[in-house]
């Protein structure tokens, strides 16, 4: 008789995986080949939950999110951890993006003309792409409460909560951030000067990915999703204010703004 190592519930000899916890029985020591056995399997199989949740994310996002939000835990990878996966992915983007393409991404080239053409909005412009690189996670983070929040007042006929919205955002978003990582680091590497397009192109996928994906979690006809998108947008705008104006806080106590203020004092003693 052997027991399993993860619950210690006693197994006959014969068994593959625990009939109480699930677990898979480990006979052998762990070897390299092993352990790339076990990374394949995780991260390479096509029927293997997360690449199979990625998938089925842009294939049948409402199989994912809403069967989630009823119930549905084992077909899938839960929210928390894929959105864990998504954040991991960010950062070691935002690091090689940090190390090795921050000359390619000056964006202040293309910000021209009598209102940009001075050193203080030039500070500005590159302080304000510093900490969007420096606080990447935060501010994804930050968005998805704030997204459901938005989400709530614009479905709030629908049968979803707060807490079933802001599972709606774990998933896209972290489907949306892998996705544009992935992508992002082939412009980069091929062609790092389209960049600023590519992240630009990101939003607009991102806005028409949210209503193909609630149009669907919803079951909406056109006419209804036109209506939810205009109310979204006057919602949307009333919250960004408020947003900005909480950055904005923020960057004065973070010290930012003492940046700006001496590129302004430099710019006018020279």
């Amino acid at each position: 008789m052997m027991t399993c190592k993860n619950c210690h519930t006693n197994l006959s000899p014969e068994s593959e995986f625990c009939h109480r916890c699930g677990g898979k029985v480990i006979r052998n020591r762990l070897t390299i080949r092993h352990l790339f056995e076990h990374v394949s399997e995780t991260f390479f199989n096509y029927d293997n939950k997360l690449l199979r949740t990625f998938i089925d994310l842009f294939k049948k996002p409402e199989a994912v999110i809403d069967g989630y939000v009823e119930g549905i835990r084992k077909r899938y990878v839960n929210p928390l951890s894929f959105f864990g996966l998504s954040l991991t992915l960010s950062g070691i983007s935002i690091f090689i993006i940090k190390r090795y393409y921050m000359n390619a991404l000056d964006f202040t080239k293309y910000f021209k003309g009598e209102l940009f053409d001075n050193p203080v909005s030039q500070a500005a412009l590159e302080n304000s792409s510093n900490t969007s690189y420096e606080y990447g996670s935060l501010i994804l983070s930050a968005m998805i409460p704030f997204m459901a929040i938005i989400s709530v007042i614009v479905f709030f006929d629908k049968k979803y909560n707060l807490t079933e919205h802001v599972i709606v955002y774990l998933y896209s978003m972290s489907a949306l951030t892998i996705l544009s990582v992935i992508i992002g680091q082939i412009v980069l590497l091929f062609i790092p000067n389209s960049y600023l397009i590519f992240a630009l192109l990101l939003y607009l996928t991102m806005f028409v990915y949210h209503c193909y994906a609630f149009k669907r979690i919803f079951k909406m006809g056109i006419g209804d999703l036109i209506l939810r998108i205009f109310l979204f947008f006057i919602v949307f705008i009333a919250f960004y204010i408020i947003f900005g104006i909480i950055v904005a806080i923020f960057m004065f106590f973070n010290g930012d703004f003492q940046q700006i203020i001496e590129a302004q004092k430099a710019a006018q003693g020279a």
